[in-house]
């Protein structure tokens, strides 16, 4: 295959993937389409890019721009989001269905714009309608700019892994028959690590995935918490990790023998291969943060192996982690998750907002609701924020916006809660538990310094951690702590020297979080919880950043084709035929 002049290379990543690169501006097809796979004795067929699951690997440096154009030939609509990437003024890109835009309909196509800025280290992509994410879903690793480097000795080699979830059924079949019965969504039949269960598993021996090292030398691992609803532990027989990058952004060097990954968050963990020629275990298992006496959460240990190199008799089985914490195990969590602090070197500087002009005190609760299924009246699991439950419109939020329709949103979700009350005592009121449907955005000018304090509620006896990850933006937590948020007492403790960046935080079960941002980045973007059946049931909002004064501070203009309107899905609890999980006739 010829080259044109001016290209810098071209690279076949699979039989369905070319990446071209042209100086700093990288071209991708990601091609939807059904595939059959066997996990756990069963075969089953899902909707994958390229052919993979997980999928392809997106790579770029610092700054660079990527078009990734999605060819739609699976039997689902669909959208992809570029997770942690804050694409300046361009939300159009962003992805989240009904929200930046409409989905992507079987048989057609439509080319993304993804800008990278300031983002440096492992993020990652995946669809975000339905659950269609369980297997659309892939890595993207940002690389440092050459003439700055690494923070640290450069790795001598790197392995990516990507924490899954695995369904024997159709996911998105069985989601849309519980929203439509207002039950509980599936749990996951195992857990993955590249899309494999590991050898706990019947039929998962000659699959298990493994990665060779040698010894002395010291890797580079980027991992992707891809799991629908679970917090994880991970941890790697006999070796110490040493976290230095979350979330696309860089932390102060945490030495620690277990990690705790939320769903949406990525860490970069250097690892050294310094223990005796042998086979160990890497694993992970969830964190479940509900009560003690539900217990119908996954409880598998998917596991991958590290392999030495060299010549020595291997060992009958590799070495499991002793460390690895147990499921229900809080403490292990909130002790982790304490360490994580932005690097806030003089080469990655940070700046949080200290003049606050707008601040929000948001609940997260679990709620019941009443709907119409379309044949009956019934009561169902819900969710919300300041007790709105989200409900999506028939066409996106920021097509809406940016051509000042009306009808489809209103500017009204609530800075605080409805009412005031110990947001974490036992056996709370039934009064609490009714919510309220609606398409309610918050609006904000452009260079608002904004403070939010996210508070974990236990509404329905159901207090639980809640990943929030937002679109668009990286914000500083710069508290957090159990019980209810005081805002005489808990501002005074503050970390505003070196609070850790994220664009995922958890917000502790019957505890609370505060996070703050500059408003900066004028567009439509998404709040929402990461696990996906809290997603489903509306723990989800929209901030509207208003245009600066000039052209470099405004929106840029929508691009010439956008995928059409035809029907609003997923999280709206009322007749369920052709929304979640839709299939085209």
């Amino acid at each position: 295959m010829g080259m044109s002049p001016g290209f810098l290379g071209l690279l076949l990543l699979s039989p369905a993937l070319l990446c071209i690169v042209e100086s700093h501006v990288h071209y991708y097809d990601f091609v939807l389409r059904e595939k059959n796979f066997t996990r756990l004795c069963s075969t089953k067929s899902m909707l994958v890019v390229n052919d993979s699951f997980p999928g392809p690997v997106i790579r770029v440096q610092k700054g660079d721009t990527v078009y990734v154009n999605v060819q739609n030939q699976g039997d689902y609509d669909l959208t992809i989001h570029w997770h942690g990437v804050h694409q300046p003024r361009n939300p159009w890109s962003d992805g989240p269905e009904y929200i930046t835009q409409c989905p992507i309909e079987p048989g057609s196509n439509f080319t993304y714009e993804v800008i990278f800025s300031d983002e440096e280290g492992t993020l990652w992509w995946h669809a975000h309608s339905d659950w269609t994410r369980s297997s659309v879903h892939g890595a993207i690793v940002v690389m440092p700019l050459n003439e700055t480097g690494f923070p640290f000795p450069e790795p001598d080699g790197e392995e990516i892994v990507v924490l899954g979830s695995w369904y024997k059924d159709d996911v998105n079949e069985v989601v849309a028959e519980a929203l439509e019965d207002g039950d509980d969504t599936p749990r996951s039949d195992c857990y993955t690590i590249n899309g494999q269960p590991g050898d706990f598993f019947a039929c998962s021996n000659d699959s298990t995935h493994r990665w060779e090292v040698e010894h002395g030398k010291t890797y580079l691992l980027r991992i992707v918490n891809a799991a629908m609803n679970a917090e994880l532990y991970f941890a790697i027989a006999e070796h110490n990790l040493t976290v230095v990058g979350m979330d696309g952004s860089y932390v102060k060097p945490i030495v620690t023998d277990f990690i705790m990954i939320c769903p949406g968050q990525t860490m970069d963990i250097l690892v050294t291969a310094d223990q005796p020629l042998g086979w160990y275990y890497m694993a992970a298992r969830q964190y479940d943060s509900v009560r003690p006496d539900v217990t119908d959460y996954d409880t598998s240990n998917v596991t991958a192996i590290l392999e030495y190199k060299g010549n020595y008799t291997p060992p009958a089985l590799p070495i499991f982690p002793s460390n690895l914490p147990t499921y229900e195990d809080l403490s292990s969590a909130v002790a982790f998750s304490s360490r994580i602090l932005s690097l806030a070197s003089t080469e990655h500087p940070i700046n949080v907002p200290k003049n606050i002009t707008t601040r929000m005190y948001i609940t997260t609760e679990m709620n019941n609701i009443e709907f119409d299924n379309g044949t009956d009246e019934r009561s169902g699991l819900a969710s919300s924020l300041n007790n709105v439950s989200w409900v999506n419109p028939s066409t996106d939020v920021l097509l809406a916006y940016y051509r000042n329709m009306s009808g489809f949103y209103t500017s009204d979700f609530p800075d605080y809660p409805p009412s005031l009350f110990d947001f974490v005592a036992e056996d709370l009121s039934d009064d609490y538990v009714t919510t309220v449907q609606g398409t309610k955005v918050k609006v904000l000018e452009y260079n608002e310094e904004v403070e939010i304090v996210f508070q974990g509620t236990n509404v329905l006896d159901a207090s639980e951690d809640h990943p929030m990850h937002m679109h668009g933006y990286s914000f500083y937590v710069v508290g957090k702590g159990f019980g209810n948020f005081d805002n005489e007492t808990d501002p005074q403790v503050y970390n505003l020297v070196d609070p850790p960046k994220m664009n995922t935080v958890s917000v502790p079960k019957k505890g609370w979080v505060a996070i703050r941002f500059k408003a900066s980045n004028p567009g439509v973007w998404f709040w929402h919880c990461h696990f996906d059946r809290h997603l489903s049931w509306g723990m989800n909002f929209v901030m509207i950043v208003k245009d600066g004064g000039t052209p470099e501070t405004s929106m840029r203009k929508p691009p010439a084709y956008l995928p059409p309107c035809s029907d609003s899905s997923t999280i709206k609890l009322q007749p369920f035929q052709h929304k979640f999980g839709r299939k085209s006739k």
